[in-house]
């Protein structure tokens, strides 16, 4: 009977234990009858959830990789981005400048070709006038104006027609 009580304390304990391990472990301690194999049982089931977790944390690292490698490519992707907008504008805004240039070098060469007009004319006109200075020169009578007597009789000449005119309008007032 002594044998008969250990056997149902130890098989109480393995149920105990079988209840607490994994459905897989109660199914192999119900056809187990010895303690030590269910104890092994029991152990060998434990590594094997170990085994399963650490199965899982390598695809996990693989996946955090994946996703680290795609956010580092997208920062770099980003920092390409903020370049090309950058060289995009600076384009734009060196086409704007260029054009402006364009533009002022155009309206200069106008003005620059009627400067050159204006600069002819003048000119002609200039030609003009001395053409008439030097006929009003030619005109007047140097050798007169040189010589002292005669022109002092150039002015009583002229005194005198003066004080005609004057005369008459002292009348006709």
């Amino acid at each position: 009977m002594a044998d008969n009580t250990v056997k149902k304390t130890s098989a109480t304990r393995a149920k105990a234990t079988a209840s607490k391990a994994t459905p897989k472990a109660k199914a192999s301690v119900k056809k187990a009858a010895p303690k030590r194999k269910a104890v092994a049982k029991k152990a060998t089931a434990k590594p094997a959830t170990a085994k399963k977790a650490t199965v899982k944390k390598p695809a996990a690292k693989r996946d955090l990789r994946a996703v680290a490698v795609e956010t580092g490519r997208n920062a770099f992707r980003a920092g390409l981005g903020v370049y090309g907008k950058a060289y995009d504008q600076l384009q734009d805004q060196f086409e704007t400048l260029q054009k402006q240039v364009d533009e002022a070098q155009s309206r200069l060469d106008t003005r620059r070709k009627q400067a050159e007009e204006l600069y002819e004319s003048l000119v002609k006109r200039g030609e003009v006038v001395e053409k008439d200075a030097l006929k009003a020169f030619d005109d007047l009578e140097l050798d007169a104006l040189t010589d002292r007597s005669k022109l002092e009789d150039q002015m009583n000449k002229a005194k005198a027609r003066f004080e005609e005119l004057r005369s008459k309008f002292k009348k006709a007032a």
